[in-house]
């Protein structure tokens, strides 16, 4: 059985991050029978959150999993699509992991009522003494993350222009499709599921939040895609 290592439900999402939920996602879909473990970044092998292990062969980032999946056990993600189709639903996946996912850090780690809201749960089980160090280190790797990225230069109001044009895009490409590319989910949708659920996540009150609510394709294609593979909702870790 495969061991997925995440975070655990939390904000009323399957995980708080979209990765894990893309991994969990993608494991539904193949029909692989799996565990969730709550993961300690100290023993995963890039130092991230999510990985796997595989017959005891550790495996971490979301992409390099997915491909793991389809080289191991021969499963198409992407099954009736040509190879456009395919390449598009691809182009869709890499602007919500690597442009609006920081769109959506900067929303949760650096504006202070979502910082309470939502992150600054992480550390409760931090020791008392322990918990301004632990909190301030982490804090500024994110910003130093999001300076480096760039999304850290910008200003709030240009940060939110930029997730929000995003949104906007995955909002015309989905159209009146139940799914990324048309009636059947491809690959991407785990992806495109997770990072629209988090946007949408009550707990963090943001424009682009604002944005994904008045598209009201994209609220029912979370709301779609939870029904499909989580229909007995999120299990605990």
């Amino acid at each position: 059985m495969i061991t997925l290592f995440g975070f655990g439900p939390a904000f009323g999402l399957p995980d708080p991050s979209p990765f894990v939920t893309k991994v969990e996602v993608l494991l539904k879909m193949a029909g692989l029978p799996h565990q969730l473990v709550r993961g300690d970044f100290r023993k995963a092998p890039k130092g991230k959150i999510p990985w796997i292990e595989d017959d005891g062969v550790a495996l971490g980032d979301s992409v390099f999993i997915r491909w793991h999946l389809e080289k191991k056990y021969g499963f198409d993600f992407d099954a009736g699509y040509s190879p456009a189709e395919r390449a598009a639903a691809f182009a869709m996946e890499r602007m919500c992991e690597d442009h609006l996912y920081w769109g959506v850090v900067d929303a949760r780690w650096m504006v202070k009522s979502n910082y309470e809201a939502g992150p600054a749960k992480f550390f409760q089980t931090v020791p008392a003494l322990l918990r301004p160090l632990v909190v301030g280190m982490v804090q500024r790797k994110v910003k130093r993350n999001l300076w480096g990225q760039g999304f850290g230069r910008h200003s709030r109001p240009e940060v939110e222009r930029l997730a929000i044009a995003d949104i906007d895009a995955l909002a015309a490409f989905l159209g009146d499709k139940p799914f990324l590319l048309g009636d059947a989910p491809c690959g991407a949708d785990a992806t495109v599921y997770s990072f629209v659920a988090g946007t949408l996540c009550k707990t963090f009150a943001t424009p682009i939040r604002d944005a994904a609510e008045r598209h009201e394709n994209l609220v029912a294609y979370a709301t779609r895609c939870e029904k499909k593979w989580y229909p007995t909702g999120f299990g605990a870790v």
